[in-house]
């Protein structure tokens, strides 16, 4: 129940930052990227707004579900101007932060990629892992 409430109050306080209320399911651009960040396989994403939508004053630049299929990974790549904020759902995963140091995710895990930092992320489970992406700060140029 708690991890429920809390997704509920990100998504609400995500969609406040957005021009719209709501971003209904069925509504959701649709945006699958292989090797994204270099990494394997395709990163299935589901977005309320993508990075290049929201006006610049709009801190919060893009939020999406992603899944990655087991054994599929995102990259190690480094945030220049931005924050990446990963709140994993289901699955279960590795995930590399900006010092190198690798460490096992699971439902209601969040990890954060500062300004300036690199992160990566794999699946290392059987079963899908979804996680919530949220970018804020600056668009790159």
């Amino acid at each position: 129940m708690k991890k429920v409430c809390f997704l509920l109050i990100v998504m609400s306080l995500m969609a406040s930052c957005a021009s719209a209320d709501i971003f209904k399911e069925q509504d959701l651009i649709v945006l699958d990227k292989e090797k994204a960040g270099g990494g394997t396989g395709v990163l299935y994403g589901r977005y309320a707004f993508t990075r290049d939508m929201p006006p610049m004053e709009n801190p919060v630049r893009e939020i999406g579900w992603l899944t990655l299929k087991p054994g599929d990974s995102i990259g190690f790549h480094k945030h220049e101007v931005n924050e990446d904020i990963y709140v994993i759902v289901s699955g279960t995963g590795l995930f590399k932060n900006d010092d190198g140091k690798e460490f096992e995710v699971k439902p209601g895990d969040i990890t954060i990629a500062r300004k300036g930092q690199s992160h990566a992320l794999s699946n290392t489970g059987k079963e899908d892992l979804v996680f919530i992406s949220v970018i804020a700060g600056e668009t790159p140029k």
